[in-house]
């Protein structure tokens, strides 16, 4: 882990002449996506789940709650929620507002131990029978989440039964709210300066 890190600045100015010459941002927020799906505890620990479930409409609580986070934990989500909160602020052209983007992140950000979201395994390659290291599967996938979508049986009527359950599980409204409340409030959450630094 301390590796990825290490030479971000490198990273990041790699990544920007990527995105400069016409790499689709939204294939980077896949890649983001699976990554946090794929590791083995969620970035608000199992231990803080039901407590901060239970904050959620105290900015103060929810603030000294996150505090009992190990540290990278708490700067990946600081981090995360500051991305999550500019894309909200530009939400009339991508019609992402803080809503939206708590319905599709809270399921990766928290989830109760035994739970994890099992709907994004299937495009991205990772394995969650258990929380160590040697339970991922660290293999990279040579099929892309494409050539999944792409083998539906071609012999299959548009007009067949379609299935009103969809196998997702139940929605955690409790989890939306804690993390729409993480990208509006974030300034108030996170930073004593009221504003994330990106270096």
């Amino acid at each position: 882990m301390e590796f990825m890190f290490r030479n971000c600045s490198l990273v990041c100015y790699r990544l920007y002449g990527i995105i400069a010459d016409g790499i689709n941002p939204v294939d980077i927020g896949i890649l983001l996506k699976c990554y946090i799906a794929s590791l083995p505890e969620p970035l608000i620990t199992f231990d803080l789940y039901h407590e901060v479930r239970n904050a959620r409409s105290s900015i103060h609580a929810i603030r000294n709650i996150l505090k009992k986070l190990p540290s990278v934990n708490y700067m990946t989500l600081e981090y995360l929620t500051a991305l999550l909160l500019r894309v909200s602020q530009k939400s009339p052209p991508n019609k992402m507002d803080a809503g939206s983007l708590a319905v599709e992140m809270a399921p990766l950000i928290i989830w109760q131990k035994e739970q994890r979201p099992e709907f994004f395994s299937r495009y991205c390659n990772f394995s969650s029978k258990g929380s160590s290291d040697k339970s991922l599967d660290r293999t990279p996938s040579t099929r892309s989440a494409w050539d999944n979508l792409s083998e539906t049986d071609a012999n299959m009527e548009a007009s067949s039964a379609i299935p009103l359950d969809d196998g997702l599980p139940t929605t955690d409204f409790s989890s939306i709210e804690v993390i729409q409340c993480l990208i509006q409030q974030h300034n108030a959450i996170f930073t004593d300066a009221n504003e994330t630094t990106w270096r």
